[in-house]
């Protein structure tokens, strides 16, 4: 049997502390993300992924084990809208499902940045011509196939959400 170190709360909360957001180089129109994650003294980077736009690591640190830096199983991928989202599955699902086949057997979100989102599918209020049914059908189709959560979440709460998402992936790592 193979013993496991628990850390106590005061080194969890000093690892958590030490949380990095990793931002992927093409990343767009996500000033505000930045902005909250600055704001808030969360550590990021950007650096190129091979695929989705956000995920996180815990910096190396020797006085607790950690030996190198610990990138934590937790993906995100942004979408600014359901204009963007319409648009990738119309005119980009083969780049847009080649990602989330990148992604396979990784814990994998995606957030969309309009609140009421669902309702707003289901009431065609949104500026493409793409039909509700096959959003929903595609989104849904989507989700099951690659197990992927979705969250459509207001713009000014996004940093925030992705903040939370990483944040607990990885205390719940530590804690196991």
């Amino acid at each position: 049997m193979i013993d496991c170190y628990r850390y106590t709360d005061t080194e969890l909360k000093k690892l958590l502390r030490s949380l990095t957001i990793v931002i992927d180089t093409r990343e767009q129109n996500n000033k505000a993300i930045i902005d909250y994650f600055t704001a808030k003294k969360i550590p990021h980077i950007t650096q190129k992924m091979d695929f989705c736009d956000y995920t996180c690591f815990l910096p190396a640190n020797s006085e607790l084990g950690i030996v190198r830096d610990t990138y934590i199983d937790c993906y995100l991928e942004r979408k600014g809208s359901l204009e963007e989202l319409s648009g990738n599955l119309c005119n980009d699902r083969t780049r847009l499902e080649s990602e989330f086949l990148r992604a396979k057997d990784k814990r994998l979100i995606m957030m969309i940045e309009e609140s009421a989102g669902l309702e707003k599918i289901i009431e065609h209020k949104y500026k493409t011509e793409y039909n509700e049914k096959s959003f929903l059908a595609s989104l849904f189709s989507f989700a099951h196939r690659y197990g992927i959560d979705i969250h459509f979440i207001a713009e000014k709460y996004a940093g925030l959400f992705i903040f939370s998402q990483m944040y607990y992936a990885a205390r719940e790592l530590l804690k196991a």
